[in-house]
């Protein structure tokens, strides 16, 4: 991942356990919504849709989240390959 600015901060355990997925992504923007995603997985929130989850996690709306999903260059097969 290029180093144009550093992935805002979430809670330590997620940011270091994301850390070891981070040259999968090939921007700080999609890093971290996989973060912001990892996050709000394991968050209090009762149905983990993308406007839940984004709302929980503090975001202005899910749009990020779902163009991560959607749209982003990451590949699941090295995700799986990495773990």
């Amino acid at each position: 991942m290029p180093a144009s600015r550093a992935a805002r901060p979430t809670i330590r355990f997620v940011d270091e356990y994301c850390q070891l997925y981070v040259n999968v992504f090939s921007d700080v923007r999609s890093f971290e919504a996989f973060k912001y995603l990892r996050l709000g997985l394991i968050s209090e929130v009762k149905w983990k849709s993308l406007p839940a989850i984004a709302k929980a996690v503090g975001l202005e709306n899910q749009y990020d989240l779902h163009h991560f999903l959607w749209k982003s260059p990451w590949q699941a097969i090295r995700l799986a390959k990495d773990d």
